[in-house]
């Protein structure tokens, strides 16, 4: 639900589908398009918006190179071809590019990554570094498991030999391998296979096996749904220093119910999908930390304490010395996480330091190391704003290295060799980042990297010595760009992406500018928002207005950057004669300060969609133009439970919603998000049921349009049925598109994004009737 996905994914989401939830208007049908018009064709099916792709790079560490994927280049025959041209190959080529002059050599051809036998070269969906840079992970062949792609197999590179390898032994199935990744040393590999973990000499065929009780519901080394999807953890093992003992997690699921997902229309009988999956109120996976011996298979098993069963443990590390684990352990309400520091040797911890919050812990952080081998970096929001603090193995008192009426918004790096710490922050707007760095040894030196003409969002990769950085950036105005930077200066090397042509395509279209404003919601707080005004605007006249929201504590809708098919998708409409605007609730993700975020605190849905209503009162005072009896509203996910709560809850001021993917019901939903902003539901039953949108669906006046994959394994199917069976109950009218097996994402399917597109289109401009 917490994913804020751009509407070229999230709405992507959909597929097609045989029947229109309004059959009686005539379909849309797209003239060809004048170079200064947008039509739904030319974003989604054409494709000629797309930005052009970022090198997706990986610095090599002590060197001032980064290494990327290319496609490699021959040349045609001169008897073919006289002006000696060159053609494109399958597979790619790891090219290494030094950072100070540009020079480039090939570390590995793709002709070198054609299996022994095979005819076709590997396809490189990700690869890895050993620490001692002789040895390249590739991982390809992958599927997915829970969401994410995290099963394939795995082939070792030697850079010395020359030689490719397939990980895996006897016995072992190659493409059912998970997270495998060399040791410290270089010398071998470690995995998960069917819920075992195994470790690999590198060069070897041998495998050991380090753990022997994996099974469907007992797994070792990997994370349940909810961890992978909450805590985004699914990676469930780490590597000790000394590349002696691996540090694991085990999840014992078989208490956790499992959810069934039925398939329809793939095979001749229904299919049935099961996995374990807590909802509120119920069991979570019982979680276990064992330190096992790679060499003789011993497992210390570490204890967490009596509470086991409810506590989460979202984070552990190994300390440099190697002799004992960092763990945080986050209690069932989210509200304490206890810092424990666990002997490998006999498995007793004890509390180093304790972080806490009368509302909720809303991110667990991993900690960053530095070079003392005692002190570390830690994330805390305990004098109101997110902030950078020095800690330390010892107990010390924290130090705040980034104080102010501020948040940090991430850390990029770490320079352990002269003391700094890269962070992106929102200092001066709430809608934009930039690059600062602070000093952990000399506490009180904060500098300003990016420059302050470069108004956006921006993210850096650091290389290692901290003097070089891949920088990408964009605004609203401008696509994607990517460039090698130097550091401190923030001076450019090499311009990579700068998306000219997309940057030209632009400049022919009629595109109305995009406005930030504020304005204030009944008790004073100020409300960030954006607008966007009709294509030749006239203020005279009214016009209806369509609000695009997400609303949940786990997005930002206000965000000065390129936003992609999505923001073109908002100039279509304003193009059709509709304002388009976009208001961030309190508890949304703005780097706002932490009031701003806890707010909501068993609240979600009420004070959102007060602020939202409260900035379309003030909209409409500001904004005479604004026609208050055509109202419109969409999102998806969590901004689909907003659009049901703001049709359910101000019927009179909204009109019309387009719902996708919503969590109708609250308490459907799974225990680590939805308990942390919401309470434990044992305690808090009348918070859950006036906060859940369909509670307040029988108030329903305007027009709604329901939209869900039925294969949606985030927010499940389930609840769009209650909600539309309690819309039955009180004899409300509503349309309603299902997309057969379509997950969270809707993406899936031939011509789904284009039918979802273009039935929103057809819905709002049928029951808003856009000013001409």
């Amino acid at each position: 639900m917490h994913k804020l996905l751009s509407l070229s994914a999230a709405f992507c989401l959909l597929a097609a589908c045989s029947h229109s939830p309004t059959p009686s208007q005539p379909a849309i049908t797209s003239p060809a398009p004048a170079q200064s018009s947008l039509s739904l064709e030319r974003i989604y099916q054409q494709h000629e918006f797309k930005t052009a792709a970022a090198p997706q790079i990986r610095w090599l560490k002590q060197q001032q190179a980064y290494t990327v994927l290319e496609e490699p280049e021959q040349k045609t025959a001169p008897t073919t071809d006289k002006s000696n041209k060159k053609a494109k190959v399958s597979g790619h080529d790891i090219v290494r590019y030094q950072a100070k002059d540009g020079s480039r050599d090939i570390l590995v051809t793709a002709s070198e990554l054609t299996p022994a036998g095979a005819k076709a070269r590997l396809t490189i969906e990700d690869y890895q570094w050993s620490d001692d840079q002789q040895k390249l992970l590739i991982f390809t062949n992958s599927v997915k498991v829970w969401r994410n792609n995290t099963r394939g197999d795995y082939w070792i590179f030697d850079l010395t030999s020359r030689t490719l390898q397939a990980v895996g032994g006897s016995g072992i199935d190659p493409k059912q391998l998970m997270f495998a990744k060399f040791s410290p040393d270089s010398q071998q590999l470690a995995y998960v296979y069917k819920n075992n973990l195994y470790v690999q000499k590198i060069g070897a065929k041998a495998v050991r096996q380090l753990t022997f009780d994996g099974s469907s519901s007992l797994v070792n080394g990997a994370t349940d749904w909810v961890y992978e999807e909450e805590f985004m953890l699914a990676d469930g093992f780490r590597w000790s220093p000394d590349s002696q003992h691996l540090a694991y997690w085990q999840f014992d699921t078989s208490n956790a119910k499992v959810f069934t997902m039925i398939n329809n229309t793939d095979t001749l009988y229904p299919k049935l999908q099961q996995f374990p999956y807590p909802k509120v109120g119920e069991k979570n996976a019982w979680v276990n930390v064992a330190v096992v011996n790679v060499n003789t298979a011993k497992n210390t098993w570490i204890d967490l304490g009596p509470k086991q069963r409810d506590d989460y443990v979202p984070q552990l590390a190994w300390t440099p010395a190697g002799n004992e684990l960092l763990i945080q352990q986050v209690d069932r309400p989210q509200q304490q996480n206890k810092v424990l520091l666990a002997n490998i040797h006999n498995g007793k911890t004890r509390q180093l330091m304790l972080e806490s919050d009368q509302a909720f812990l809303d991110q667990i952080y991993e900690v960053e190391w530095l070079d003392n081998q005692q002190n570390f970096l830690w994330i805390s929001e305990r004098d109101g704003w997110r902030h950078l603090y020095l800690a330390s193995l010892e107990g010390k008192p924290l130090l705040d290295l980034t104080p102010g009426a501020y948040d940090l918004t991430s850390v990029v790096h770490v320079d352990k060799t002269n003391g700094w710490v890269y962070y992106l922050a929102a200092q001066v707007n709430q809608a934009e980042t930039e690059l600062y760095r602070t000093s952990w040894r000399q506490p009180g030196i904060v500098e300003k990297i990016t420059p302050a003409t470069m108004r956006g969002q921006h993210s850096y990769q650091i290389s290692a010595d901290g003097l070089w950085a891949i920088h990408r950036f964009s605004n609203q105005s401008t696509p994607p760009q990517t460039a090698l930077i130097a550091l401190p200066d923030h001076r450019i090397q090499k311009m990579m992406v700068k998306n000219e042509q997309l940057a030209e395509k632009l400049k022919q279209l009629q595109l109305s500018p995009l406005e930030f404003f504020q304005v204030k919601a009944s008790d004073g707080l100020v409300l960030d928002g954006w607008l966007i005004k009709p294509t030749n605007f006239d203020a005279s006249k009214k016009y209806p207005i369509i609000f695009y929201v997400y609303g949940e504590a786990w997005g930002q809708t206000v965000s000065n950057s390129w936003s992609g098919s999505q923001g073109l998708w908002h100039q279509l409409l304003a193009q059709q004669g509709f304002i388009v605007a976009s208001i961030d609730n309190r508890g949304t993700r703005a780097p706002k300060g932490r009031d701003w975020r806890k707010s909501i605190y068993k609240l979600a849905g009420v004070a959102s969609s007060k602020d939202q209503s409260d900035a379309l009162l003030a909209m409409q005072q500001k904004y005479p133009f604004i026609d208050a009896q055509r109202v419109g509203i969409y999102g998806h996910s969590g901004g689909g439970s907003s659009t049901l709560n703001m049709l359910f809850r101000y019927p009179q001021q909204y009109h019309v919603g387009i719902a996708s993917a919503p969590v109708a019901d609250i308490r459907l939903y799974d225990t680590i998000y939805q308990e942390r902003y919401s309470g434990l539901l044992v305690r808090n039953e009348q918070a859950y049921a006036q906060s859940a949108p369909i509670t307040h669906a029988k108030n329903l006046q305007g027009k709604l349009l329901l939209i869900h994959g039925t294969g949606d394994d985030n927010v499940h199917y389930q609840g769009t049925e209650r909600l539309i069976n309690e819309l039955i109950k009180h004899n409300k009218a509503f349309d309603m598109l299902s997309y057969p097996n379509r997950s969270h994402g809707l993406y899936e399917g031939q011509g789904t994004t284009l039918h979802l597109q273009s039935t929103m289109l057809r819905y709002f401009k049928t029951h808003l009737q856009p000013t001409k």
